[in-house]
């Protein structure tokens, strides 16, 4: 049978042809049929092997840049934040520097008001400062002090021992004696006789108190360290100090001891109990919530001029000297192991001298005596100073005390 005509010829194809990408298909109104068709099917292919091999090896050389980009933000200060404003520099020294800056903004205060510093001014610093400022420092500290840190730190009789060596042993006979009698065979010149027993004398003193405890605290010390040893110090300090004025001067010397004693406890050891019996109230989830702030407020709170010149050139070097020395000992692996906080405390607390036990012990013994103004000249410039240099000190004691803790 012959094929018909219809069934010879080939059946036109319904199927319509779509383009792969129909948006590869060109727009333009006046291209030819060959330009807007789009590129055969094998071509696509490889272009498109071609874009994911290329995008492949593209894809390491991103992820370098995006880890140097987050790396970067990182050393910044976080991912993607901005670097740090020159209002945020200022924010982060401030507060590495509170105490010396706190101390630098009284003393030009009082240099511009001096009227409001007197006793009997409109401020009463003898009252508000001298007696419940001091109070409250130390219920501050008693507040912020773990039991068993006070315990600890009293129980550390290796250290504790070797600061009160450093006080009343190191102080009076490695350094009173030989610079008295070095400046006397020297430089007679330099110091009338009666400054050079002044001297004597500051190195016969105990330790302060109040500046130990501060200090101490502005630098990430230990202050249950600095605060078991000033009190012994100046317990101590009631009975040794005069047998070494007595060794030195000859000179018979009789003490209210009860009523130094008295003082010392309604000071320092009265305000430290209470703040431990705060500690068993809900008021140590309180101090815990701003202890950032309480201890920003416990940091808060006749001579010829040629004598005294040598005597203000004398004194820093001498205490400087005194606080590196002592914080190399303190450090030193032969004195035991000692952490970098107490070491700080031991520090401040071997290397200072007290103008408020001092003034009122030399006034006693001397009383009626010529050179009394001479005996307590040093110890009344040595005050001040000790603040000022303590202070500049303190950021370098804290970097090392930071870093411990960062460890």
């Amino acid at each position: 049978r012959s094929p018909s005509p219809s069934s010879s010829s080939p059946r036109p194809s319904r199927r319509r042809t779509r383009t792969p990408f129909p948006f590869a298909r060109s727009t333009d109104p006046f291209a030819t049929d060959a330009e807007a068709a789009p590129p055969p099917p094998w071509d696509l292919r490889r272009a498109t092997s071609d874009a994911f091999s290329s995008s492949s090896r593209a894809a390491p050389r991103r992820e370098r840049r995006r880890e140097r980009t987050v790396l970067s933000a990182v050393a910044r200060g976080g991912e993607g934040s901005p670097p740090p404003s020159s209002v945020d520099k200022i924010r982060t020294f401030a507060t590495k520097n509170f105490f010396l800056l706190g101390m630098v903004a009284a003393v030009s205060f009082a240099r511009l008001f001096p009227e409001l510093g007197k006793n009997g001014s409109i401020l009463r610093p003898e009252l508000f400062v001298g007696k419940y400022g001091v109070a409250v420092i130390f219920l501050l500290s008693g507040w912020s002090l773990k039991l068993a840190e006070l315990t600890d730190a009293a129980a550390n009789w290796k250290l504790n021992s070797l600061i009160q060596l450093a006080t009343f042993g190191a102080w009076p006979f490695l350094v009173g004696v030989p610079l008295t009698k070095g400046i006397s065979s020297f430089a007679p010149n330099l110091m009338p006789p009666p400054l050079l027993e002044g001297l004597l004398i500051l190195t016969c003193l105990p330790t302060t108190i109040n500046m130990c405890i501060l200090l101490t605290s502005a630098a990430n010390g230990s202050v249950a360290t600095a605060l078991c040893n000033t009190v012994i110090n100046n317990l101590a300090g009631i009975f040794v100090t005069p047998a070494l004025l007595l060794r030195f001067f000859g000179k018979e010397i009789q003490l209210p001891f009860g009523q130094l004693v008295g003082k010392l406890c309604n000071k320092v050891l009265l305000p430290v109990a209470a703040g431990q019996a705060l500690r068993a109230t809900p008021a140590k989830d309180f101090y815990a919530k701003n202890a950032a702030f309480f201890k920003r407020l416990q940091e808060g709170l006749g001579l010829d001029l040629r004598h005294a010149a040598a005597l203000l050139t004398l004194l820093p070097l001498l205490h400087l000297g005194s606080l590196l020395l002592l914080h190399f000992v303190f450090r030193s692996n032969f004195l035991g192991n000692n952490s970098p906080g107490e070491a700080v405390a031991a520090t401040f607390c071997g290397s200072h001298k007290t103008l408020a036990f001092g003034l009122p012990l030399i006034h006693t013994i001397f009383e009626g005596h010529p050179n009394l103004a001479s005996y307590c000249a040093p110890i009344m410039l040595m005050h001040p100073l000790q603040l000022v240099v303590g202070s500049l000190l303190v950021p370098y004691f804290k970097r090392g005390t930071e870093a411990e803790k960062g460890e």
